[in-house]
């Protein structure tokens, strides 16, 4: 076989193993002839059940050792019900003459026919033990779910910037952390009530930090809405409408619109909207009070969220959402701030404020920390402010042509003695990344105080299995007053005198 220009001689026996991070990578059609390609991937219902175990083993380890113990008994109990057939099957293929008058066969078939009956007795014992320790491992099911929904929704995050990478590694750890700190209750509903409340706010704060503020929004409302997907809230397609609206459908291939003042846009989202049950006679009802509708749309600026008496009540936030989507889509935002106020709570539209404390106090000497670059979001001034605060010495390089020297030697002497490396400017020395993530995973001692800053602007070709492994974070100001004025009272610390300090570039 060809191994890059050179021709070699392949043995028999001899395998290669190849593995990817992408998490659907696109091969020519010659090497998907001559391999076979093995899909690893995490599904939903997969993850659910791996996160089962995980709950149980924290909340009802003797649950989960008593069902472990199960399983190697029916396993062990089937094993040797096939080890009696194979031989009960070798004796009789295997005896020659009368097999009445083979007395030691007499013996094997009655020994045989015992035991059968009783592994049989015992596997029916553990069919009806299974079924119990199930059932009291099903109550703690809705936290495995809201885990898996939240896990799913973070890695799809990497379909609207590249650079959102999530492991599952990390998203375990932190399902490990809500386990553990949320609030404890003798009672098993309350209790599961307190950690799905508290993992479902920890992700959201681990996720959303890590995202351009352009995005964040998007992210929790898509959250919103899977969360009430699966609580069938929101069937499927009014979560399709709300998302496209009448973006698919052909103005030819529509009713015609009972009014000119009507844009062709507004009518398409109408029509698709009058496909939900809900609104089924929605065209109908415009056709016939097409003057109020005129009226309701002129001062919707006085009465946001007030419809014509004539309209069908919405009879869930998201079809509210709809509603407005399809009239007046410069109102879906806020009509879409007041659907996730009213179905999870206010804490969750009021934005996640940069705490880069509490971001250094979550990582470790072997997890990097990345700050996604955008326009006059650099976070330069404030790690070095926080470590002159934490009385740790921070030295930079930035990278680009002929720096990676500098930072291999910054890295070699900060991993030795301790410190705070900032790395800025990652995207302009893509390739000294690689050898970056294994000089952090392959090193044997490293001093506990060791920090690894970095800044990247979004590159297609940043490493993902570094983004994985990395704490990651933005630093753009916070939409809105409220996110502003917390942002800007975070950047400051009190001495014993209560005097403000201004740890921040501000």
């Amino acid at each position: 076989v060809k191994v890059g220009d050179k021709e070699v001689d392949v043995i028999n026996g001899f395998r290669l193993y190849l593995t990817t991070k992408l998490p659907n990578p696109a091969y020519t059609p010659e090497i998907s002839a001559r391999t076979s390609i093995i899909d690893f991937t995490v599904t939903m219902k997969g993850l659910e059940d791996q996160l089962l175990g995980r709950v149980i083993l924290t909340e009802k380890q003797e649950l989960e050792k008593e069902r472990t113990d199960l399983m190697e008994d029916v396993t062990a109990n089937k094993r040797k019900m096939k080890e009696l057939e194979d031989n009960l099957l070798y004796r009789l293929t295997s005896t020659r003459g009368s097999l009445v008058e083979d007395e030691s066969l007499i013996v094997v078939l009655s020994n045989t026919k015992r035991t059968a009956e009783e592994v049989t007795q015992k596997l029916q014992i553990s069919a009806e033990t299974e079924i119990q320790i199930n059932s009291a491992r099903e109550e703690y099911r809705p936290v495995a779910t809201r885990g898996s929904i939240l896990y799913f929704l973070i890695t799809e995050m990497s379909m609207v910037n590249v650079m959102y990478q999530t492991s599952l590694r990390q998203f375990l750890g932190l399902f490990d952390l809500s386990l553990a700190r949320s609030v404890k209750s003798p009672i098993t509903s309350k209790r599961i009530a307190n950690i799905i409340e508290h993992m479902t706010y920890e992700v959201y704060q681990y996720a959303a930090r890590g995202l351009y503020e352009e995005h964040k929004f998007l992210f929790t409302l898509l959250l919103t809405l899977k969360i009430d997907l699966q609580r069938n809230r929101v069937k499927h397609e009014e979560f399709l409408t709300l998302i496209k609206g009448g973006a698919s459908l052909d103005l030819k291939a529509c009713p015609p619109k009972p009014a000119r003042w009507i844009l062709d846009m507004t009518w398409l989202n109408l029509v698709a909207l009058s496909k939900l049950r809900q609104f089924s006679d929605v065209l109908d009802q415009i056709s016939r009070t097409e003057k109020q509708w005129k009226i309701w749309l002129i001062r919707r600026s006085r009465k946001r969220t007030l419809l014509p008496v004539a309209m069908t009540r919405p009879s869930t936030a998201s079809g509210a959402s709809s509603s407005f989507r399809s009239w007046c889509p410069d109102r879906t935002i806020a009509q879409a701030r007041k659907y996730i106020m009213d179905t999870m709570e206010e804490k969750y539209v009021e934005g996640v404020v940069l705490d880069l404390e509490k971001t250094w106090m979550e990582s470790d000497p072997r997890t990097p920390l990345v700050c996604f670059l955008s326009m006059g979001s650099d976070p330069t001034d404030s790690i070095i402010a926080l470590g002159k605060r934490l009385k740790m010495e921070t030295r930079y390089v930035s990278m680009g042509q002929g720096q990676e020297v500098h930072a291999r030697k910054l890295l070699q002497q900060t991993m030795a003695h301790g410190g705070w490396a900032l790395l800025q400017n990652c995207h302009l020395g893509l390739d000294f990344m690689d050898e970056l993530m294994d000089t952090i995973v392959e090193t044997e001692n490293i001093h506990d105080a060791f920090r690894l800053w970095m800044t990247t602007e979004v590159h297609k070709y940043f490493p993902i299995t570094l983004l994985q492994m990395s704490i990651k974070f933005t630093n753009e100001p916070p939409q809105g007053l409220k996110a502003g004025l917390k942002r800007t009272y975070g950047g400051y610390v009190f001495d014993s005198k209560d005097r403000a300090v201004a740890s921040l570039n501000l």
